[in-house]
């Protein structure tokens, strides 16, 4: 894919001159230095990705793509693989979660067929990349070809570099059923985790379900033996197009020096992918929330990343992202608007700080 080989090459590092310049600003502004917490990194951190001592975050788009499993055969989620097209249908007639903080949190909802068993559609609000009617069933053979492995990352990057012309943050999400099975699989190859570690229940609700679900993703890892130092040959044998298509997203924002913020499990297994293909991708990336999806923590840690919030969801759909967003938004905002000391004409001293507080 010509377009993925061009924007893998111009992927660059955090921009340290930005972040310094930013961290001098941070010491400058009307508050004690520090009182803002992880704020404060945030924003010196969106400073080194967009490569400005002033970085934005007004602009928020939510990339949301859907996509079926051919595992879902096996019996690993208690929904049926129809649930897909209907939620996809619920995202473009506004009416689920993730369509509520959105239009409280000022974002943009990008809804993305990226192989949905049941075609939904046609609307205006739909993006179509659609590879197949689902993927393989990754318990018997590869979820895809290399042919549309390459497709998913290329149609991701191209969407990812579009909003980014627009946008100053991009975050995002999925649904599919069967998708935490495949996240599980990519999870337990490039952490290297047992699939016991990283397998959580998702839409399963039994026991017994969790252990045919672990025995599933034993198999799909042992039937596939997929390359742990090739992300493309991962998400080949054992990914999903939604999952393929976010981690092109990544790829793509990166390479426009673009913030994404990860929502759960399933979009950091995508993130492992993008990481794998190219490392440096890694620093584009933001934990929005941490799951209570198993495998979701040990995925973060292998990204080095911590999240900004920890609220026991585990929806999908881009919720967590969404509502980090926020906090991404106000980390930018108060670097930029908040006035130094000398701008405010307030004396920048020990005997101005009382408690953590300007008085």
């Amino acid at each position: 894919m010509i377009m993925l080989d061009d924007i893998l090459r111009i992927i660059e590092p955090l921009d340290r001159e930005a972040m310094a310049a930013a961290e001098r600003r941070q010491r400058q502004l009307t508050k004690p230095p520090g009182s803002l917490g992880r704020l404060e990194e945030l924003s010196i951190l969106l400073a080194g990705m967009q490569g400005d001592e002033r970085p934005r975050a007004y602009r928020k788009q939510l990339i949301l793509a859907a996509g079926d499993h051919g595992v879902a055969s096996s019996g690993v989620s208690s929904y049926p693989q129809e649930v897909t097209a209907q939620m996809v249908q619920n995202f473009l007639e506004g009416g689920a979660a993730v369509n509520v903080f959105a239009q409280r949190a000022g974002v943009e909802l990008t809804i993305v067929d990226a192989g949905v068993a049941v075609p939904v559609g046609p609307s205006d609000s739909l993006v179509s990349v659609r590879l197949g009617f689902g993927t393989e069933n990754i318990a018997e053979g590869p979820a895809m070809s290399l042919e549309q492995a390459e497709a998913a990352l290329d149609a991701g990057a191209k969407i990812a570099r579009a909003a980014a012309a627009y946008d100053d943050v991009i975050g995002i999400g999925e649904m599919g059923i069967g998708n935490t099975t495949s996240a599980a699989a990519i999870v337990s190859v490039l952490c290297g985790r047992p699939p016991e570690a990283v397998t959580g229940r998702g839409a399963s609700r039994s026991d017994e379900q969790l252990a045919s679900k672990i025995a599933v993703v034993t198999r799909a890892i042992d039937v596939n033996q997929p390359d742990p130092t090739d992300g493309v040959d991962v998400l080949r044998t054992l990914g999903g197009f939604e999952i393929g298509v976010l981690a092109g997203v990544v790829l793509g924002a990166a390479s426009r020096r673009t913030p994404v913020v990860l929502d759960g499990f399933i979009t950091a297994a995508a993130a492992l992918i993008a990481q794998a293909i190219v490392p440096l991708s890694r620093d584009y990336l933001i934990a929005g929330h941490r799951s209570a999806e198993r495998g979701h923590g040990v995925a973060l840690e292998h990204l080095g990343l911590k999240p900004l919030l920890e609220l026991d969801m585990r929806l999908g759909e881009g919720t967590g992202a969404v509502l980090a967003m926020g906090i991404v938004d106000a980390a930018a905002a108060s670097l930029n608007e908040m006035a130094t000391f000398a701008e405010a004409g307030v004396s920048d001293s020990e005997s101005s700080h009382n408690g953590g507080q300007v008085q």
